[in-house]
């Protein structure tokens, strides 16, 4: 007898038919669709965990690079006979255009920095000040183009700007004025008192970092020197690069500008424990989601098995008849392969509608329980984000589509090495 060619349509007319359970064999249709089920949530928890997770890295990186620094240059210079170190830069107009010539440098913005009290009645907060000019202000992504913001930030020489988060703590709006009170203010002859300076607010901006829109102030450079005594110096110099994943490779150029009491701090030695921890989190949550993804997968050897003790019969004529191993195992293997393909095709679909519309998903889940779902003073960020990426889909794909075909293989082995005369004996 000539051999068929494999996976011919006869092959799969069968495989349909079995999959199609009768009413008397109604234990393999339950296990079909618990498979199938099984399957298709395995797929849509993966798909959904693994686009949270990256939109939550995404989103926290983008505020961390669109709010602050890539790399911040400080000096940390002794004075000779003592052993006082001085942390302030004399000359910081030209270290900054030195550093701002740089190939791979957007920006480079002297800047002063003081933490110090606001005060607006009997409402007070502790905040960050950046003094800094009007023009590098407006290079700032998250401060120039917020989430939200009030005010005009043209009038930024008239005033401050203020994170929404201060706003809120000392509950004032733009066109009101608070009270910036600092413990090293103004020397005489009695010792150092507190200064205290009230300044307009001009400007309110969300940066979407909730760290940031509870703390952080911007002065104009002149005052801010002004205020903290920095007259004629700065505190560092705020670095801007293109390519700020790369940053290390940038470093050398940046610190073979200045001189060897130059100092530099990225980005990356600020939030690259959380990232680390982030990066330990994603393989651990896509390990655990791949075991979800198997115990889902092995409900298809179960379905199959059952099916394969109904079809006893059916087997035994069908290799009488001439089907060879072969055929008999191509016929189990399409029903449990396509048990678990259209179980991964619905979980692809549900999980990609999931990630697309998370925001209106979850502020309904928000207004179900009440609201406070999510805390940002907590998790830093606003809201739950969600990135879809194609990579992560195609391997959440190919994980599943692996797992249920391998597990697959062994009953429809099972199936096909079946003796026909045993399978007839008693029939």
């Amino acid at each position: 007898m000539a051999s068929t060619a494999p996976f011919a349509k006869f092959e799969w007319m069968i495989a349909w038919r079995y999959i199609r359970a009768k009413r008397a064999e109604g234990g393999v249709s339950i296990m079909t669709w618990i498979s199938l089920v099984g399957v298709t949530l395995a797929v849509f928890a993966l798909i959904a965990t693994l686009a949270v997770r990256s939109g939550f890295r995404a989103e926290f990186v983008d505020t961390i690079l669109g709010s602050n620094a890539h790399v911040t240059v400080y000096k940390q210079t002794p004075i000779e006979g003592t052993n006082i170190v001085q942390r302030t830069i004399s000359d910081y107009d030209a270290l900054a255009a030195k550093i701002a010539a740089l190939d791979g440098v957007t920006r480079a913005a002297p800047l002063v920095r003081g933490q110090v009290m606001a005060n607006n009645q009997n409402l007070n907060a502790g905040i960050e000040v950046y003094g800094i000019t009007l023009d590098n202000l407006k290079t700032i992504p998250r401060i120039i183009d917020p989430e939200d913001s009030s005010g005009a930030i043209d009038r930024f020489y008239e005033g401050i700007a203020i994170g929404s988060g201060v706003a809120r703590e000392l509950g004032v709006s733009v066109g009101q004025k608070i009270k910036v009170i600092s413990p090293n203010g103004v020397r005489t002859a009695m010792g150092t008192s507190p200064r205290v300076n009230a300044y307009e607010v001009v400007y309110i901006f969300t940066a979407g970092r909730y760290d940031i829109d509870k703390t952080r102030v911007y002065m104009p450079l002149s005052e801010a020197q002004s205020f903290f005594n920095r007259d004629g110096l700065a505190d560092e110099v705020e670095v801007m690069v293109e390519e700020p994943d790369a940053i290390d490779d940038l470093l050398p150029t940046i610190l073979a500008v200045g001189d060897d009491y130059m100092m530099v701090w990225t980005w990356r030695d600020s939030a690259g424990a959380f990232l680390r921890a982030l990066t330990v989190e994603d393989n651990v949550m896509f390990i655990i989601l791949s075991i979800l993804v198997l115990i889902a997968s092995m409900n298809i050897i179960s379905g199959l098995i059952m099916l394969v003790k109904n079809k006893g019969r059916d087997i035994g004529i069908l290799r009488t008849m001439g089907l060879t191993e072969g055929s008999i195992l191509r016929i189990f293997f399409i029903c449990g392969a396509g048990i678990g393909t259209l179980g991964t095709i619905l979980g692809v679909v549900f999980g990609c509608l999931f990630a697309l519309y998370i925001d209106p998903i979850f502020s309904f889940v928000n207004y179900v329980s009440g609201g406070g779902v999510w805390d940002p003073s907590i998790r830093g960020i606003y809201q739950l984000p969600a990135e879809l990426r194609l990579n992560d889909v195609l391997s959440s794909v190919a994980l599943s589509l692996g797992l249920s075909w391998i597990v697959t293989i062994f009953p429809a082995r099972r199936a096909a090495r079946m003796n026909p005369v045993e399978a007839l004996r008693y029939e």
